[in-house]
């Protein structure tokens, strides 16, 4: 008879590109998104939770590629006998289904609409250090509306949001663009309706915070050695069709006026130019109307995110703090959010323009940039353990757990096997808790309990002499009916 081979044991493994979050870190991405959240609702944005699953055909062209749409996206074909089944793919972004929401129930929803919506997106890219393909995004739009007030809103809410999370004033800034603006300086260019040769032009105005004004000029013109010494071949326009671009890319100055002065230059007769300063100069009005100042929020032309995407104002949270890359060099931390005017999306639903603008704050870089500031220890306090010294009394322990756990304060009964008592003492270590609770046989006649202040004790056993360790006891003795008092005693001792 011939054995039966058996099936190979699956890896323990997570899938290229994910990985899995621990009590900590699951912890601060919790109280992150409640503080976000917070400042959104203060805002009168009302929250939404949509599918995480759309059809690719709602998706539609904002998919990397629509002839193969399981490029880019992770997506699936449904089962159908003649092979027509739907395709639905797990959303990329927490945009692209706002708009389906707002076409499917505009009937039902107020106008403007302004909802915000956090959670996963996935990605189907290649990963890499630091980047996955699922990550935490949380977004809030107001779609309804064409007035630059909402855009303004945006911003100051996106500014007030930082700082409510831990980013203080001075460590970040909001920048605002237009893309009005840039249609503008490609109109006076002469580029007329050649797709291809805009598209070469946006594509290296998104390289002018790598190579600066005078690498763009080379590479809108004849090409250009990079730091490698390979030849990057140039769009090839001329000295004059690029100037334009030049004088757009550094228009700013130190006054936003001047800022505006030189825009109006850069963009010259247009009038879809013209247009797209004189919406940022209603936000930039509207923001000083409120109190954010150019230490917060500013008008800055070199911003160029999503020009592609976008159909108006744009902006980005920069985070302007200096950190050190893998090989100890400075650098700053770079952008956490980002966001524009998209009044396209929606009219793919309805056949009718629907204006919409908002922001996507990315969760994750967020938690990272707190950690580099310090803010965050990647470590949280655990539960007050109560040990078990005598597996019949577990009643009697289960009792003292629910009058922490009623007063407040988080507790847990040891459920492990108690019969060695220092592996307890080990789980309320590994667990990291505050405070272990010991009853043996000899307390219960007393009427007393054991409270073992675990923080403490590890400090002492640290560094501490004997003398210091007799004069600052890590574990008391008191009466039963004291046990909530004395553990929030420790705890609020430790909190300080």
């Amino acid at each position: 008879m011939a054995k039966v081979k058996k099936a190979p044991r699956p890896k323990a493994e997570t899938p290229k590109g994910f990985r899995d979050y621990f009590g900590a870190e699951v912890t601060e991405r919790t109280h992150m998104l409640q503080k976000i959240a917070g400042v959104y609702h203060h805002y009168g944005f009302e929250a939404l939770e949509s599918s995480a699953v759309e059809t690719v055909e709602a998706l539609g062209k904002f998919l990397p590629d629509v002839d193969r749409p399981n490029e880019g996206v992770f997506a699936w074909q449904e089962f159908d006998e003649n092979d027509k089944g739907a395709w639905m793919a797990l959303r990329y972004d927490l945009t692209a289904p706002l708009a389906r929401v707002y076409a499917q129930h505009r009937n039902e929803l107020p106008t403007p609409y302004r909802r915000f919506a956090m959670g996963p997106v996935w990605r189907n890219e290649k990963p890499g250090p630091g980047r996955f393909r699922q990550f935490y995004q949380c977004d809030a739009d107001t779609v309804g509306t064409a007035s630059m007030a909402a855009d303004a809103e945006i911003c100051a809410m996106l500014s007030d949001t930082l700082e409510t999370v831990g980013i203080p004033r001075g460590d970040y800034l909001v920048r605002v663009n237009n893309r009005k603006v840039m249609n503008g300086v490609l109109e006076v260019m002469g580029l007329g309706d050649d797709q291809a040769a805009r598209d070469n032009v946006l594509r290296t105005i998104d390289k002018f915070d790598k190579v600066g004004e005078e690498g763009v000029r080379e590479l809108l013109t004849k090409g250009r050695l990079d730091a490698s010494g390979a030849f990057i071949d140039g769009v090839g326009l001329s000295e004059d069709q690029a100037e334009p671009v030049i004088a757009f890319l550094t228009s700013k100055a130190a006054d936003v006026a001047k800022t505006f002065d030189n825009l109006r230059g850069a963009v010259g007769t247009s009038s879809v130019g013209a247009e797209g300063i004189s919406e940022l100069e209603q936000i930039a009005e509207l923001l000083d109307a409120g109190g954010y100042g150019a230490d917060r929020i500013e008008i800055d032309p070199s911003i160029v995110r999503g020009l592609g995407y976008y159909t108006g104002p744009v902006y980005e949270a920069e985070l302007t703090f200096e950190i050190f890359d893998e090989k100890g060099r400075k650098r700053q931390f770079g952008s956490v959010a980002g966001g524009g005017r998209y009044d396209d999306l929606v009219k793919r639903f309805t056949g009718q323009a629907v204006p919409a603008t908002g922001v996507s704050i990315g969760v994750d870089r967020l938690l990272a940039a707190l950690r580099e500031k310090g803010r965050l220890t990647s470590t949280s306090v655990g539960p007050v353990v109560v040990t078990v010294m005598d597996r019949d009394r577990m009643a009697d322990y289960q009792a003292m757990v629910s009058e922490l756990r009623n007063a407040g304060i988080r507790a847990e009964v040891y459920l492990g096997n108690p019969k060695n008592f220092g592996n307890q003492l080990k789980y309320a270590d590994k667990r990291n808790s505050p405070v272990a609770v010991i009853e043996g046989g000899d307390e219960k006649d007393r009427g007393v309990v054991q409270i073992k202040d675990l923080i403490l004790g590890a400090q002492i056993a640290e560094s501490a002499t004997l003398e210091e360790w007799k004069e600052r006891p890590s574990q008391f003795e008191v009466p039963r009916d004291q046990l909530v008092a004395k553990v929030r005693e420790i705890l609020e001792g430790q909190a300080d």
